[in-house]
């Protein structure tokens, strides 16, 4: 049995099935996913139908709640500004996908897919590791008190409290790093327990464009390039 961390799919659900197949699932592994199922990219209802399946025939799947999850949760308010927000970073093509006019109320979307999205926990703990979206907030005093950070933090290595972690690795995504980067990160995880494993599938940059999955059991990675349509070009 494995334990398989995969995030930030961003709607790229031919990139999904084929890093499904080389990473060779099964139904004894559990495999946990970090946010970002949606947004930018084509088919952001295929890759909840393909968890939702995956789930029904079998596999352990487990799923987190990214910042694009909650961006569509906030534009469901009856107000302007975090409807556009959401537009602006991706929501349009979260539409399309439903087959849905992106300037439709998002609570067009059928509703067994926003009540997911609702009951998506902010993170996981496993024997050694704890999985979260974006990252934790070491400045509080109590980290697990961050759930804004959890979705959003960036450049929080440096308050990083090894202490607080007690042996265990921070498995995270919501960053877009570069492969070479991210095979550093896997290398020295001893020497500094942290791996972020978003490796910008959605965007079209020469050095991202690749969608992730870390084996937490045996320290390996796995990648393999965007096979989708792009729903973004590039990363900044």
């Amino acid at each position: 049995m494995r334990q398989i961390a995969i995030s930030d799919i961003h709607g790229c659900i031919k990139t999904f099935e084929a890093l499904l197949d080389i990473v060779k699932l099964t139904a004894v592994d559990e495999l946990y996913l970090l946010g970002d199922y949606i947004d930018r990219g084509a088919h952001s209802k295929e890759v909840i139908d393909k968890i939702w399946a995956l789930q029904a025939a079998g596999y352990q799947v487990h799923c987190l709640r990214g910042n694009h999850e909650e961006l569509l949760l906030h534009a469901r308010q009856e107000q302007l500004t975090p409807w556009l927000t959401w537009l602006h970073n991706g929501g349009d093509m979260t539409m399309r996908s439903f087959g849905l006019d992106p300037e439709a109320p998002p609570d067009c979307i059928p509703s067994k897919y926003l009540d997911f999205l609702e009951h998506l926990p902010y993170y996981f703990e496993t024997d050694g590791y704890f999985l979260v979206h974006a990252g934790l907030d070491f400045r509080l005093p109590n980290p697990m008190e961050g759930k804004n950070a959890m979705l959003w933090i960036r450049d929080w290595y440096g308050n990083l409290d090894k202490s607080w972690l007690n042996g265990r690795i921070i498995v995270h995504g919501h960053t877009p790093l570069f492969r070479p980067m991210i095979q550093h990160q896997l290398n020295h995880l001893d020497d500094f327990p942290v791996i972020d494993i978003d490796a910008g599938c959605v965007f079209g940059n020469m050095y991202l464009n690749h969608l992730c999955a870390f084996d937490l059991t045996n320290r390996q990675l796995y990648f393999q390039k965007n096979i989708d349509h792009h729903g973004q070009a590039e990363y900044s």
